[in-house]
């Protein structure tokens, strides 16, 4: 009980649900009389630490839903040690044709006080594209937009041609990932799922899709304050 206890205060903290939850977990029956069978005592007793499972497991899920992978949170911060130079306060937007969906993001961006880093509003400086992108690719975060902007289907089949986004995005999701890690990147979708192709090797990043509520900024956000974005979601409402 007190190893448990330990456990809980360590992963949870001190003063917590979590705590409060485990502790009110009773093996007795908090009274007796003579002449009461010791199983009555026993079925209390197994009753406990019936609940006591239950509530563990409970925790267990929950670590297992809402938090990050271990794997994923240590390669994003290696990263990030590795690259001191990125700024935690931009976040960068790759994206395609959809002007419209990039400027929604960036409005987003700015209202959570953050700088999106946009690459075609910043000076070429006598830069090629692949020198002006790794120059501004310095950030904290990236999101990259995946809208139906391109068709295409394997050659000489009968699949039907499906909406991708640009390669130019793909390209760069690609070279986010190393850069940043899988846990600074973070991937909207536009349309219904299924209606625009993912890359086959795509796996570990955030996939999310632009409903028309607000989901995706909260996801999006959820996803920023994991990997050390300083962010009040307060600021989205």
């Amino acid at each position: 009980d007190r190893d448990t206890q330990i456990a809980i205060a360590n992963t949870f903290g001190e003063n917590t649900r979590h705590i409060e939850d485990f502790n009110n977990i009773r093996y007795s029956t908090g009274f007796g009389v003579s002449g009461t069978p010791d199983s009555f005592y026993q079925r209390a007793y197994i009753g406990g630490l019936e609940r006591a499972a239950s509530i563990l497991q409970s925790m267990i899920d929950e670590i297992e839903e809402y938090w990050e992978d271990d794997e994923q949170a240590m390669a994003a911060t290696e990263n990030i040690e590795m690259n001191e130079s990125v700024d935690l306060k931009k976040i960068f937007i790759v994206h395609g044709r959809d002007q419209g969906t990039m400027n929604t993001v960036a409005r987003f961006i700015r209202d959570l006080e953050l700088e999106p880093v946009i690459l075609q509003e910043q000076p070429n400086q006598g830069l090629t594209i692949i020198e002006k992108f790794e120059r501004h690719a310095q950030a904290g975060f990236a999101v990259v937009l995946f809208t139906p902007d391109d068709i295409g289907a394997v050659r000489d089949s009968a699949e039907t041609p499906q909406f991708r986004a640009r390669q130019n995005v793909i390209l760069e999701l690609g070279y986010l990932i190393s850069h940043l890690g899988r846990g600074r990147v973070a991937v909207l979708y536009k349309g219904n799922e299924g209606d625009i192709e993912i890359p086959s090797d795509y796996a570990g990043v955030l996939y999310t899709p632009m409903d028309s509520g607000d989901g995706w900024k909260f996801e999006l956000i959820r996803e920023m304050k994991s990997a050390g974005v300083d962010v009040d979601a307060n600021k989205a409402m």
